[in-house]
């Protein structure tokens, strides 16, 4: 078995594990500073809508001169900033010139500077119009199938688990929704609809280790106040790490592939339509992991320490861990105890009274004493 395998067999078993839920003021802090980050670049430059939003011309003529001359002979040309991107190679190559912000009669008059720029025919310029009307639909429709996913989500939570859980996973994706958009406006990536479905779809991926954790914790916790040994935040704790090579390896297999699109097409090959969707995905996927582990489930730690059962079941944990240290018996050792003490819990019951052993056949057969000879 690999050295991830057995690390992972031992965090199931409960034997190594780390601390996550008594150190969750440092994920909060880490937390909150990355989401206020996020939110001041959204502010201060905002997010680069593509044309599909704006509205505005889409140019495609022969790649006669570098991708950066274009652009300024299309700003030139229309006042407007304008997007570029290479398509091809060798003598086939085109370039895709975006220009926001225009109409038809702005159009015709940037294809005809165009032409003439770039030394080519006009009819080699194709232009193509493209209305606002149709992504204001689609923001539209996104911005409400967003708030219906919400809403069934955290309906969903709090009739399979409790209200408690529902609460942490929904601060956990509105967490992951803003990281996710304020990179966007950090890096200046292009808005498109291949975004807004990147936007969408993390949020499945989002859910899925939250929901995986979730399980365990509900799990654990069934008789929790009939024990004195563990409180809600250790099982949480030990919920989380039974799982964390689980959630690791989902989230590495699924960024992997992702991230070759974003630094190997869109970066390396210089495919740039390929980004607008990628960065969506790779940056969801990442933060998705992150809130499970470090956010979501130290939440519901909380949240349920401040119930007066599981006050009360702290105070009478605590009371026999100061017990047992007044009796002189070491942290290992008590650890170790309990670990026994789960093994019985889990074992079959033992044998209470006599045994009746089977007749051995043919024993003293023939003999009268029975003695062997």
């Amino acid at each position: 078995m690999s050295k991830l395998g057995n690390l992972g067999a031992r965090l199931h078993r409960g034997e190594v594990g780390y601390d996550f839920v008594g150190n969750r003021k440092i994920w909060y802090g880490i937390s909150i500073l990355i989401t206020i980050t996020a939110i001041v670049g959204l502010a201060v430059r905002g997010l680069n809508m593509g044309i599909e939003f704006q509205g505005g011309a889409v140019f495609n003529t022969p790649a006669t001169v570098s991708v950066s001359q274009a652009q300024e002979y299309a700003e030139e040309a229309s006042g407007h900033d304008a997007i570029v991107q290479k398509l091809g190679s060798g003598e086939k190559a085109t370039l895709r010139i975006q220009v926001a912000g225009i109409d038809t009669a702005e159009a015709d008059k940037v294809s005809a500077a165009l032409a003439k720029d770039l030394d080519v025919a006009e009819k080699d310029v194709t232009g193509e119009l493209v209305g606002p009307s149709w992504g204001e639909q689609i923001a539209n429709k996104a911005w409400q199938g967003l708030g219906i996913f919400l809403v069934l989500v955290v309906i969903y939570l709090a009739i399979a688990f409790e209200w408690r859980m529902a609460l942490a996973a929904f601060v956990a994706l509105i967490h992951d929704i803003t990281i996710t958009v304020g990179i966007y406006a950090l890096v200046g990536f292009e808005v498109t609809p291949g975004t807004v479905i990147g936007l969408l779809t993390i949020l499945g991926y989002s859910l899925y280790d939250t929901v995986v954790v979730f399980d365990s914790l509900k799990e654990q916790t069934k008789d929790i106040t009939k024990q004195t040994r563990w409180t809600y935040s250790d099982i949480a704790n030990r919920s989380i790490n039974s799982t964390l090579v689980r959630s690791v390896n989902t989230t590495v297999v699924a960024l992997l592939p992702v991230g070759g699109l974003l630094f190997i097409g869109g970066g390396f090959l210089g495919a740039g339509m390929l980004n607008d969707i990628s960065l969506s995905l790779f940056v969801g996927l990442a933060a998705g992991a992150y809130s499970s582990i470090f956010i979501a489930t130290p939440l519901v730690a909380d949240l349920k320490e401040r119930e007066p059962q599981m006050k009360a079941l702290k105070k009478r944990v605590l009371a026999k861990r100061a017990q047992s240290a007044a009796q002189g018996e070491s942290p290992a050792a008590r650890a170790d105890d309990e670990a026994h003490i789960d093994e019985s819990e889990d074992a079959a019951p033992a044998v209470v009274g006599p045994r009746n052993q089977p007749a051995s056949r043919g024993r003293g057969r023939g003999r009268p004493s029975g003695k062997r000879r």
